[in-house]
């Protein structure tokens, strides 16, 4: 099995965060900018057609060694390290939030493949709002569930978004803030459901989630231990739109690579 992990596309939020550098107006379940789309959009072309056939005039890299034009391999290639024949994704999911939703949307008309939502694989924190009176007089942010979209909405609005069941109807979150030691067992959570449904097969799959949860996901993978003092944490950066990949072959896990986004012109890089 190969496993692609996938930043959702620019939100709302994240601009709100490079502008001021505060939370402070965050929408609790954001949705993307026209710039964000773009970027779906250019992630869905890369991986629809993989990396280009060299030009007429490339010396460095012989025509009879090229891809296969718009011919990705569905084949379980190890060796193919850096999906120059192609990514061959089998199966696509997203988390609930509106942000993966929207970017997997995109992904799922490019690949010609269905969007299956995954709610483990959401932003870690879950769906929330800051109380900023409750945190102004206990002098630390005090943060409040809310519900989330519930399916109905999703049914009206993303209609080939495919749900799980068992969906709160009121709203898929409608719990409270997700503290920090419930974030790692969700991590593993995930990955042993992952092994149930993928595992020991040559499937490719895709998910669409979040940049703290990848930082947990990969805490977990590489058996890294949570540290008390967050700031002692390492931080995984990864950008919007961008890939990271990893093979589990047998009882064996291959980082192959992190945060690729080569794909993306510079001016979608955020």
């Amino acid at each position: 099995m190969q496993l692609y992990f996938a930043r959702h596309a620019q939100s709302t939020n994240n601009v709100l965060w490079s502008a001021t550098g505060s939370s402070a107006g965050r929408s609790e379940d954001p949705l993307i900018t026209p710039l964000g789309r773009r970027q779906a959009r250019t992630l869905a072309r890369f991986l629809v057609h993989g990396s280009p056939a060299p030009g007429p005039v490339d010396t460095l890299f012989p025509e009879e060694e090229a891809p296969p034009a718009n011919e990705p391999s569905v084949d379980f290639d190890a060796d193919d390290l850096h999906n120059r024949r192609g990514f061959g994704i089998t199966h696509l999911y997203t988390s609930l939030m509106l942000r993966a939703v929207l970017t997997g949307e995109i992904l799922a008309q490019a690949l010609g493949l269905p969007l299956l939502a995954w709610p483990e694989i959401h932003e870690t924190g879950g769906i929330y709002l800051d109380d900023p009176a409750a945190s102004a007089a206990l002098g630390a942010p005090v943060r409040v569930g809310q519900p989330g979209k519930p399916p109905a909405y999703f049914q009206r609005h993303h209609p080939a978004l495919v749900l799980p069941e068992g969906l709160n109807p009121a709203g898929w979150w409608s719990r409270p803030f997700e503290e920090r030691p419930e974030r790692r067992p969700r991590v593993e959570r995930f990955l042993d459901q992952l092994h149930q449904r993928h595992g020991g097969t040559h499937d490719r799959v895709l998910i669409v989630s979040h940049g703290a949860f990848y930082g947990s996901f990969l805490r977990v993978l590489l058996h890294s231990p949570e540290q008390p003092n967050q700031e002692e944490n390492p931080w995984f950066a990864i950008n919007n739109c961008a890939l990271s990949r990893f093979d589990f072959i047998d009882q064996s896990t291959a980082v192959v690579y992190l945060n690729r986004a080569d794909y993306l012109p510079a001016g979608l890089i955020t």
